[in-house]
């Protein structure tokens, strides 16, 4: 009983892990209608901006502070910079830029941050919580883990239901023509969507690299899980992607306990396949019909 508990627990933190990830892909998703191949990179590159600062002897909350701001620069200029000008043109143009932009990152921050491994540290203890004679697979790092993807997630859904500023991104993103024709500054949201899903990255990349070892291709494993659950959950959908994370995670956390671990990527896909054959949009996906 113990051991199904802690493997559940187990899954419970890593499905987090994904969620965050996955909640960067749906909000780039929802106000751009891009699928960003350089969220990784990106959240990457300001997770090594927080480790610079963290080594240079501040705070660990000060450098978690730079990235987010970091990332929400970054995710700005890139968008002004690299995707602006192929905007409102085949949107495969915008796809194969980010692939550019994943291998240029990756080379960009072995030039400049090294390539060996570094640790990152946590803020809350990475020791797993004792009750009575028990120990279960849950620490302060993972419950601040859970709390800030719920917190994030429950940002993105007032966002984009109860405000103007994302009532007006989900109009840029679905028709262009028809935002700029009722007053919406469609390059001011598109370049929003990019900062704000480059911040959410930045969360997910600190999020994964907490208490563990970070060189330039940390988060490559993790990525494609995230990108699983968003696919899991349908990339409209803040709470889908939470939930897809969730299933992915305690999922491949009992095969990998249970089965094998080398058998996770192979659940993965199983898993992936089953929901595209019964649900091609996704779990939670949103019905055809919008209103923007």
């Amino acid at each position: 009983m113990q051991q199904f508990l802690n493997t559940a627990l187990t899954g419970l933190t890593l499905g987090m892990v994904y969620a965050a990830f996955a909640l960067a892909l749906v909000l780039i998703w929802r106000s751009t209608r891009v699928v960003n191949f350089a969220q990784a990179p990106m959240a990457m590159m300001t997770t090594f901006i927080a480790l610079v600062i963290i080594d240079a002897g501040y705070s660990y909350w000060l450098g978690f502070a730079a990235a987010l701001l970091a990332g929400l620069v970054l995710g700005a200029l890139l968008e002004r910079v690299v995707i602006r000008p192929v905007e409102g043109k085949s949107e495969i143009n915008a796809v194969i830029l980010t692939l550019g932009l994943f291998i240029v990152l990756h080379a960009l921050a072995a030039v400049v941050f090294g390539n060996r491994y570094r640790s990152f540290p946590a803020p809350f203890g990475l020791r797993g919580i004792e009750i009575g004679d028990t120990t279960i697979a849950l620490n302060g790092f993972g419950i601040f883990t859970i709390i800030s993807v719920l917190v994030v997630m429950g940002l993105l859904v007032a966002l984009f239901r109860y405000t103007d500023v994302g009532l007006k991104m989900r109009a840029a993103a679905f028709n262009q023509e028809v935002a700029r024709l009722l007053g919406v500054r469609v390059g001011h949201m598109l370049t929003l969507g990019w900062a704000l899903a480059a911040l959410v990255g930045s969360l997910a990349g600190i999020l994964i690299a907490g208490g563990s070892l970070v060189h330039p291709s940390y988060m490559d494993s993790v990525v494609v899980f995230g990108f699983v659950a968003a696919v899991l959950g349908g990339l409209d959908s803040p709470l889908g992607a939470v939930l897809g994370g969730l299933i992915l995670g305690v999922s491949l956390s009992f095969v990998s306990g249970y089965v094998g671990s080398q058998l996770v990527p192979l659940a993965a896909l199983v898993i992936l396949m089953l929901v595209l054959t019964l649900r091609p949009g996704g779990l939670f996906a949103q019905a055809p019909e919008r209103r923007v």
